[in-house]
């Protein structure tokens, strides 16, 4: 045999198993995803997701925890472009170092919280994402039981919710469908390099 015949004797092998598997991949539900996790890309990937449900034209929402005034250009070209489709919401104040004041960051916590609440419960919208809720659930801004049992018993079952930033508590972890941990192996902030448009906002 050829080549190319052994290729396609081997692939034709690989698509029959992965026919019968998928073939069993047949339930649909709204999931709860958790991106975690020290290394990069975190809300980025999120946003991916973001993005994709406004290229499909399925409604959807972000509420920010932590993120403050500082443009982005997530939420500039959403609010250009697709604020028809997609509600952004900053609600937090900065980073806590910036801050200096835990009542004042609790007290957004839970009003971003509260509009979490009131954006995935619309039954319009099909996809929130609720970026940097890690860091609030981290520091205890959030009762960790209040997040997951929402999401365990009051989200809709079509709704996706995704959930990112650093030390997602296991309780998250238990309740999410799908987890991806971000693992940092290098990265340009520690030889000097500052944040930078298109890369880190």
């Amino acid at each position: 045999m050829s080549d190319n015949e052994i290729h396609k004797s081997k692939m034709e092998k690989l698509k029959a198993s992965k026919d019968k598997i998928f073939s069993t991949k047949n339930k649909k539900k709204g999931l709860v995803i958790v991106y975690s996790g020290k290394g990069k890309g975190k809300s980025t990937a999120a946003f991916g997701m973001v993005f994709r449900a406004i290229a499909h034209n399925i409604p959807c929402a972000v509420v920010q925890f932590i993120k403050g005034a500082m443009a982005t250009g997530e939420r500039t070209l959403i609010n250009r472009n697709f604020d028809s489709i997609c509600e952004f919401h900053t609600l937090g104040d900065g980073f806590t170092w910036d801050t200096q004041d835990k009542d004042k960051d609790i007290k957004s916590a839970k009003n971003a919280w509260e509009k979490s609440k009131e954006l995935i419960l619309n039954p319009k919208k099909k996809l929130v994402l609720l970026d940097e809720i890690n860091i609030a659930l981290r520091y205890e801004y959030l009762k960790l039981e209040d997040v997951t049992g929402f999401l365990s018993n009051e989200k809709p079952n079509d709704t996706h919710v995704i959930l990112t930033g650093r030390n997602a508590p296991d309780k998250l972890i238990e309740c999410a469908d799908l987890v991806t941990e971000m693992t940092l192996i290098k990265h340009h902030f520690r030889d000097g390099v500052m944040s930078q448009k298109g890369i880190e906002f």
